[in-house]
């Protein structure tokens, strides 16, 4: 059988692996879903994904299952159970601007409809699709991601700099980043034709 060639941050680990195969680039509209991926992004920050990948069941065990609604009412002790909470990252930082992020996120979907519409807006509703070569040719940020993460900071969002907002935009297929030898980045390039 044929070995797929795959993106080269993900080889070698088998969640890594699944996770790049059936997830990264794939267009997100549902709105619960992208929220999810926004925190988990946001407890990234300066640490590796492959970190948060492996406590991600946790992390939606910690906080319902990444029900906004429910993130939004936390009080102060279940705060401080999230402190507590070995299966997740206990920053404080963090785990209080998940809070703030999830009343942010409502008050875009407020004004926006959903806040799917809101971030696509960004894109023109249609995924940004790039033709990289090599890994090192990737960037961690573009005018896209700045001009986002700006937007969202100005909502009240917290840990959403332009590396953050552009590794959550390759996540939920607001761009195509996998390189051209990757066997996804055609796949993912067709799913972006059928979705607009």
């Amino acid at each position: 059988m044929e070995e797929k060639i795959r993106c080269g941050w993900c080889v070698g680990d088998p969640l890594y692996e699944a996770y790049h195969d059936l997830e990264w680039g794939v267009p997100l509209k549902d709105d619960a879903a992208i929220f999810e991926f926004l925190i988990l992004e946001t407890f990234q920050a300066g640490l590796s994904w492959i970190t948060i990948l492996r406590k991600r069941e946790n992390f939606r065990r910690a906080f319902d299952d990444f029900d906004y609604r429910k993130i939004a009412d936390y009080s102060e002790n279940k705060l401080e159970n999230l402190m507590q909470d070995s299966g997740i990252i206990r920053n404080r930082l963090k785990i209080k601007a998940t809070v703030s992020n999830a009343q942010a996120f409502i008050k875009v979907q407020e004004e926006f409809g959903s806040f799917s519409s809101y971030i696509w807006n960004f894109v023109d509703n249609s995924p940004v699709q790039n033709d990289w070569k090599d890994l090192k040719q990737v960037p961690a940020t573009t005018a896209i991601s700045d001009a986002l993460s700006k937007d969202l900071k100005k909502r009240g969002f917290k840990f959403v700099g332009s590396t953050v907002v552009y590794a959550h935009m390759q996540a939920t297929g607001m761009v195509n980043d996998h390189i051209t030898s990757c066997f996804r980045h055609e796949e993912v390039k067709q799913m972006n034709k059928t979705e607009i």
